[in-house]
């Protein structure tokens, strides 16, 4: 057995999901590599050292940089807000460690494309949390678009809906900060950005607008105004040629988490609604026009991608399958092959998460090459 020792940098609740996921792998797809959580760091002692506890995390710091080139410390897994991740990463990879960063990989192209510099500078395995790929319906849809089955994809659209931010009470913290929390955009939109390219290639160019709904928030004894959109929307240009729409927004009442993919080809459509996470949509032109429409698909049969070890047909499997085969999937590549997707994947859908952010900025068509280049 071959034990990854691991440093949870981040201690809410993607530090809990990751810990939990770092558990629970080795259940669903046992290998002879596996993630040993040793120690977890955040800035409040009696938090950190409480949800350490909970995971049954042996140590708890307060200091992130303390774990920084401990030998005792193979991978660093960083959970903090955006804002952080870039100067983690950097430390992290030039003291020699493997890293896994939340997504966004940054809020800006150019700390996410310091960081991939330097996981690649130094040799060292890196993956971005996208963990949405590894849900066995959206497995099954980009499988679908990579065989053909829709035929040439003309359309490609997605909205994401939250209701985080409806109430005007909320105080201001770092999420509606900039700098450290990000937009929207690159919140939400970063997760169907992957989605997106990794269906269909680049996105060359993008038309988007933006609103902030409530402009101030309560901090301390006053406000502080809102620095980031509560929704946004963006056309999209593929370099295949084909076209798209994206819509995110943290603004929706009595969404929770609502997201919505489709996908519509020369041959067929797909579809995939988060709120019914085991199903998949489809119809192909070829269907026999009496059962004209579409069809539901239970995606949860073995010979569908990232089902293996799961449950049996119509035992569904949720949230939480998305981050055990994510984690799987590093072990089972430990240590030969490159964690997918990397922080290559990460600097390119920051760049165009920021190229949105330009357009609604300065109402017009931005390349996304006016970003990297």
């Amino acid at each position: 057995m071959t034990e990854l020792r691991t440093a949870i940098i981040g201690y809410g609740m993607m530090g809990r999901a990751h810990a939990y996921a770092y558990r629970a792998a080795p259940l669903i797809r046992p290998s002879a590599v596996r993630f040993v959580p040793v120690v977890m760091t955040g800035r409040n002692a009696d938090a950190v050292s409480r949800v350490a506890a909970d995971c049954e995390i042996a140590e708890a710091l307060c200091d992130w940089s303390e774990v920084i080139g401990r030998s005792d410390i193979d991978v660093i897994d960083i959970c903090t807000p955006p804002g952080t991740h870039a100067e983690i990463a950097i430390a992290a990879a030039r003291a020699g460690h493997a890293v896994i960063c939340e997504k966004p990989l940054a809020t800006n192209y150019a700390d996410a494309a310091a960081a991939r510099d330097a996981v690649i500078g130094a040799g060292v395995h890196h993956a971005v949390g996208f963990n949405y790929r590894r849900l066995p319906a959206l497995s099954l849809l980009a499988e679908m678009v990579a065989r053909g089955e829709l035929g040439d994809v003309h359309l490609w659209r997605a909205t994401w809906l939250s209701d985080e931010f409806v109430d005007p009470e909320i105080p201001f913290d770092w999420r509606f900060e900039a700098d450290m929390g990000g937009t929207t955009i690159a919140d939400l939109g970063s997760h169907l950005v992957d989605l997106a390219t990794w269906m269909l290639g680049p996105i060359t160019e993008v038309s988007a607008t933006s609103s902030t709904f409530v402009t101030e928030r309560p901090f301390g004894q006053g406000t502080r105004r809102v620095e980031i959109d509560d929704a946004s929307s963006a056309l999209i240009h593929f370099a295949t040629g084909a076209q798209g729409t994206m819509e995110v927004a943290r603004s929706a009442p009595r969404r929770p988490c609502d997201f919505v993919i489709e996908v519509n080809g020369s041959k067929g459509t797909a579809l995939f609604s988060y709120n019914q996470l085991n199903e998949l949509w489809f119809a192909s032109v070829d269907d026999d026009p009496r059962l004209y429409g579409m069809r539901r698909i239970r995606t949860e049969h073995m010979l569908h991608p990232e089902t293996r070890g799961w449950w049996q047909l119509g035992q569904g499997v949720g949230y939480d399958a998305s981050f055990i085969n994510h984690v799987a999937s590093f072990t089972e590549a430990w240590p030969d092959e490159p964690w997918t997707p990397g922080f290559e994947v990460g600097a390119a859908v920051a760049a165009v998460c920021e190229a949105m952010e330009q357009s609604a900025s300065e109402l017009r068509w931005v390349a996304v090459s006016d970003v990297t280049n």
